[in-house]
C-alpha cells in the first residue's frame, strides 16, 4: 500500500481577513470610547476635588487635617496617663463598707451603736465601733491590714469586717 501525505493548508481568502480585521477594529474603537468616557468622568471628579484657588487650598486643608491628628494623639496621651491615675487612686479608696448596728448596752433599747468597717481593694482600712450608753458614746477605731486586725476585734467588729470582705 502506498501511503499518501496529505497536505492539508489553511487557505483564508483576502475578504473574511479584511471582514475579521474590520470586526477587530470596531471591537478596539468601542473599547477606546468607553475609556475616554470613563476618563472624562475622572477628570470632572478630579477637579471637583481640587475646587479652590488652587492645589494650594487643598494643601493647606490636610495640613490642618494632620495639625488636628497631632492635637487629638497629645490629647489621647494624657487622658490615658490621667485614666492611669485615676486607677491607681482607686486602688487606695475605700470601696468596701460593713455596717453593723446593736445594741452596747442592753439598757437602753434600741440599736445605737455600730461597727463600720472600711476597706480597699487590698482589704486595707480601718474600723470605727461606736458605742453608745446613758453616760455617753465612745469611739473606738481599729487598723485592718489585708482583711485582719492586730487587735482583738468584738462580735459585732468581726460581723463588720466580713461583710465589708463579702463572706457574709
Amino acid at each position: 500500500m502506498n501511503l499518501q501525505v496529505l497536505d492539508y493548508s489553511i487557505y483564508l481568502e483576502p475578504l473574511y481577513l479584511l471582514i475579521g480585521f474590520a470586526v477587530f477594529d470596531i471591537i478596539i474603537f468601542i473599547i477606546a470610547i468607553i475609556l475616554m468616557c470613563k476618563l472624562r468622568g475622572l477628570k470632572n471628579r478630579y477637579n471637583i476635588f481640587m475646587k479652590g484657588e488652587d492645589a494650594k487650598s487643598l494643601e493647606k486643608i490636610i495640613l490642618e487635617k494632620l495639625d488636628e491628628i497631632e492635637t487629638l494623639k497629645v490629647s489621647d496621651r494624657k487622658n490615658k496617663e490621667d485614666i492611669l491615675k485615676i486607677n491607681e487612686t482607686l486602688l487606695l479608696t475605700f470601696k468596701k463598707v460593713g455596717i453593723i448596728k446593736y445594741d452596747a448596752f442592753n439598757e437602753m433599747g434600741g440599736k445605737l451603736s455600730f461597727a463600720v468597717a472600711l476597706l480597699n481593694k487590698k482589704n486595707d482600712g480601718f474600723i470605727i465601733n461606736a458605742m453608745h450608753s446613758r453616760e455617753g458614746c465612745y469611739t473606738y477605731i481599729k487598723e485592718i491590714i489585708n482583711g485582719q486586725s492586730y487587735i482583738i476585734l468584738g462580735d459585732e467588729e468581726r460581723q463588720a469586717l466580713d461583710e465589708a470582705i463579702g463572706k457574709v
